[in-house]
């Protein structure tokens, strides 16, 4: 069985992060990712607030971070973690693959997109329902297409949208958005973004594409049906956390509590990035939170293992 210093679950910014900050330090590091490195910044067509770099793809920073990483001898494995279990001091940490034995082990398994649970939405999940509007907007050029949400990866996504579609119609179960002030201001300056307030989705519908929308006005109670080529739902995240039931500890929301140096109630376990209660969910707090997490963890093993 592999023996590292530091494991680091989740090649998101944070875990990316993290895993250079480790490795500089000369901890044998192992970095861990049941998809693809860069998380959800993988699926961002531009980044254009991480500071000195003034435009980005997201699956381009990702690959840097991952390749500086490496640089300094970070491991990677492709594999899902099943597991964390405390032995004799250390944490042994379960995969689908192989087990592995951690001094430390740093949690920035990142989340996953929130669904609405809406009849159609499965079965039309990659035939137009969809949650990447980078990787699939290109598919509905010229066509009518729906935005679910009110937040900033809502606006973000639906701007990048309007490159393609003829219209996007942003439904929100609101009457105002929650999205930042400049990506609203985008927004309702686009000629090609509309917005339906009040209305939440009830079906998905469609023979074996999406072709409409079954609506309600949560105010008048109103049902209508919307004609749509595509919806794209940005409706919030869960946390990957259901590999760590009953380990540490967690808010209502499955996030991972921790303190200022993303220390969990755990010794040795660290959370970082969207994993973690009370995250900014940008990519530069997540890359900072990465930093801070191997930062400390590497204390931690000064102090307890030497």
């Amino acid at each position: 069985m592999e023996e590292y210093d530091v494991i680091i679950i989740g090649a998101g910014p944070a875990g990316l992060s993290a895993g250079l900050y480790a490795a500089r330090a000369l901890r044998r590091t192992l970095l861990i990712e049941k998809n693809i490195t860069g998380g959800q910044i993988a699926l961002t067509a531009l980044i254009e607030n991480y500071p000195g770099i003034e435009e980005i793809n997201g699956f381009d920073l990702g690959q840097a971070m991952q390749n500086q990483a490496e640089k300094y001898g970070m491991e990677t494995a492709y594999t899902t973690v099943t597991k964390i279990e405390p032995q004799d001091g250390r944490h042994l940490v379960r995969t689908a693959d192989a087990d592995y034995i951690a001094k430390a082990v740093i949690l920035t398994a990142g989340a996953d997109y929130n669904r609405l649970a809406v009849p159609g939405e499965e079965r039309l999940t990659g035939y137009g329902v969809s949650y990447c509007a980078t990787c699939d907007a290109a598919f509905f050029k010229d066509m009518d297409v729906a935005v679910v949400g009110g937040g900033d990866a809502a606006m973000d996504e639906g701007l990048f949208v309007t490159r393609y579609a003829s219209s996007v119609s942003v439904i929100h179960r609101r009457d105002e958005l929650r999205a930042s002030a400049v990506l609203q201001e985008r927004a309702f300056n686009n000629p090609k973004m509309q917005f339906v307030w009040n209305t939440v989705v009830e079906s998905i519908d469609g023979a074996e594409a999406v072709e409409s929308l079954h609506l309600r006005n949560v105010v008048t109670g109103e049902e209508s049906d919307m004609p749509m080529s595509a919806v794209f739902i940005f409706i919030g995240q869960t946390p990957n956390t259901s590999f760590l039931d009953g380990l540490v500890e967690m808010d209502t929301g499955r996030h991972v509590i921790v303190n200022e140096w993303m220390e969990t109630n755990v010794p040795g376990i660290f959370a970082a990035g969207d994993v973690r209660a009370n995250a900014a969910r940008q990519v530069v707090t997540s890359a900072g939170d990465g930093a801070t997490a191997a930062i400390r963890a590497d204390h931690y093993i000064t102090d307890t293992f030497h």
